[in-house]
């Protein structure tokens, strides 16, 4: 087998064809090398999670070994009106739009996301705190004014 330039292939093997000397063929540009994908960050969970919960997705229990303190309180109060929830009867189902965290000391991160529903965007505001047991946890949940 021919390469183009002229020059054989070692051993005159096809790509990727598992015989000594073949030449396995490259994943596609752009595409992640590893076949595992990586675990998102802490913060960019959480607000997949409160979203779930904010928009009626799921229950609020869903989050109780998720929290400590009052955050868990304030989903209680915070949920039942589904305040993330889609508009109307074919309302667009929110997406977390943008979302970042800043350390404030170490175990303690201060996160915001900006959640899009259709035209409309939200933002909210949480904390989250490492235990002992290295989890984190929301400590606290804040959607400004409605």
């Amino acid at each position: 087998m021919r390469r183009p330039g002229g020059t054989a292939r070692p051993g005159g093997t096809r790509p990727g064809d598992g015989r000594p000397g073949a030449v396995r063929p490259r994943p596609p540009a752009g595409s992640a090398p590893d076949a595992h994908p990586r675990a998102l960050p802490p913060h960019v969970a959480f607000a997949e999670r409160l979203l779930a919960v904010l928009t009626g997705e799921r229950p609020v229990h869903w989050m109780l070994g998720h929290t400590v303190g009052e955050a868990y309180e304030q989903l209680i109060r915070l949920a039942p009106a589904n305040p993330l929830r889609p508009t109307g009867s074919r309302g667009a189902r929110p997406v977390l739009r943008r979302c970042g965290g800043s350390p404030l000391r170490p175990g303690v991160v201060e996160a915001y996301a900006t959640v899009a529903t259709g035209a409309r965007v939200r933002a909210m505001a949480f904390r989250l705190e490492r235990g002992q047991d290295l989890r984190w946890r929301c400590a606290a949940v804040d959607l400004g004014p409605a």
